[in-house]
């Protein structure tokens, strides 16, 4: 989902000024940001949290962020010299490419070498000689207290970063989304390697959650689960925000249902699959002829094959999903695999609509089944959840005001914002907290 900046509310000036006003002789700490992304636009869940991450640093901190870049698919769609101008707002940025997206002969090798070396496959993606210079010359030049990396998919680097204190973010807890991915694999040997990977990753976790200053998750449950990995181990939970000014409930028609998510992610897929072979038809039952309209990237092929199915719509990338969901009369959710906390879930709570969702879906979530969202778990129940919502106007305005009011009392960006930049601070003079 899309999230722009809305600017700086009076608090969050009154924070900067105070944060800033802390460092000695009023110069402001130096932040290294290691982003296995480009985090502009904000348009999908990892890039909108580190974006707002990065933009809620950039008022305390001085921050040089060294990123990896995709091509997304179209050039519009990956205008990285506009995205580098538009996060320069925020911080030194430097891009770098992804070697393996400009060679297959590159992705079969970085396959092979993780196979080979027993490492996991996400070290090779972004194995990248220009991202080791970049890295070495900045902790060489001794002018940063802190470095941020964003994914342990940068593992690979840590090795590098000396003696400088690291906050590791973890998005996910990856072993365990793998882990999930495997079991709904359709082939033997796709199982076996993503449960190899899984391992793998696992192994990874362990190694390098105990070493860093501080683990910063998404979840309590990320939390619990990366302390069974690595007990030794320093965590704190962030969560999922959501920018309140930017999502706000709006008029629609109220006549569709909708799910946020690009189909390119493995997780929205198989939501896509699974609502297709197993509700969708239940569903037409229950309710006749309601667009189900599926917003987010979809190859040409893919949004051929849906079009002949009844009903169902992919409409490929939007810049905007909000007039998507403002028309939508139930936000549906029906993820089968999945870690962290789902941002599209707090888009749609900022924007009070009714939300129907698998537990796996808004796991990790202040999510009450018949407060502020339905959770149901099976075809049948999940299809007549959704018609149920679709039916019943005072119950999708029950579920909307107590969902807006979940966001605006628990994951507003600012509510978040004080608690995170402390975190940062106490690791600088040594005192990161645990939990």
């Amino acid at each position: 989902m899309s999230g722009r900046p809305t600017g700086d509310s009076p608090e969050a000036r009154q924070l900067r000024s105070s944060d800033g006003a802390s460092q000695q002789g009023g110069a402001r700490p130096r932040l290294l940001f290691l982003c296995q992304t480009l985090p502009y636009p904000p348009d999908a869940g990892v890039a909108i949290r580190t974006y707002n991450v990065l933009r809620l640093l950039a008022r305390t901190f001085d921050v040089t962020a060294l990123c990896f870049y995709r091509w997304k698919g179209g050039l519009e769609q990956s205008d990285v010299p506009g995205s580098q101008r538009a996060l320069a707002e925020l911080a030194t940025v430097q891009v770098f490419p992804i070697p393996q997206e400009h060679s297959r002969l590159r992705m079969a090798w970085d396959h092979f070498r993780s196979l080979a070396l027993g490492r996991v496959y996400t070290e090779f993606v972004h194995d990248s000689h220009a991202f080791r210079v970049a890295v070495d010359a900045a902790i060489a030049s001794g002018r940063f207290q802190l470095v941020h990396v964003d994914s342990l998919d940068l593992s690979a680097y840590l090795p590098r970063l000396g003696q400088v204190p690291v906050i590791c973010v973890h998005h996910n807890v990856e072993s365990r989304l793998l882990a999930r991915r495997a079991t709904v694999e359709r082939t033997a040997p796709r199982r076996w390697y993503v449960r190899h990977q899984a391992a793998l990753m696992e192994a990874t976790e362990h190694q390098w959650c105990g070493r860093v200053a501080l683990n910063l998750t998404v979840s309590d449950a990320d939390a619990d689960q990366l302390r069974e990995i690595a007990p030794r181990g320093r965590y704190l939970t962030v969560p999922n925000g959501v920018d309140v000014g930017t999502f706000r409930p709006g008029a629609g028609a109220g006549r569709s249902v909708v799910y946020v998510g690009g189909t390119t992610w493995f997780p929205n897929r198989d939501a896509l699959d699974y609502w297709s072979a197993e509700i969708h038809s239940q569903f037409r039952q229950l309710v006749g002829d309601v667009p189900v309209q599926w917003v987010g990237r979809a190859t040409e092929l893919e949004q051929r094959q849906f079009a002949a199915e009844p009903g169902i719509e992919l409409t490929g990338y939007v810049q905007d999903v909000r007039p998507f969901v403002h028309d939508a009369g139930c936000f549906i959710v029906p993820l089968r695999i999945g870690g962290g906390t789902r941002l599209k879930i707090l888009d749609a709570w900022a924007m009070g609509k009714a939300v129907v969702s698998t537990s796996i879906g808004c796991e990790g979530l202040r999510a009450v089944d018949g407060q502020n969202i339905l959770i149901r778990d099976s075809p049948k129940e999940f299809a007549e959840a959704v018609a149920l919502v679709l039916r019943d106007a005072a119950l999708r305005e029950r579920l909307g005001a107590a969902a807006r009011q979940t966001v605006e009392e628990t994951y507003s960006w600012e509510v978040l914002s004080q608690p995170m930049i402390e975190a940062y601070l106490g690791v600088i003079a040594g005192s990161s907290p645990t939990g």
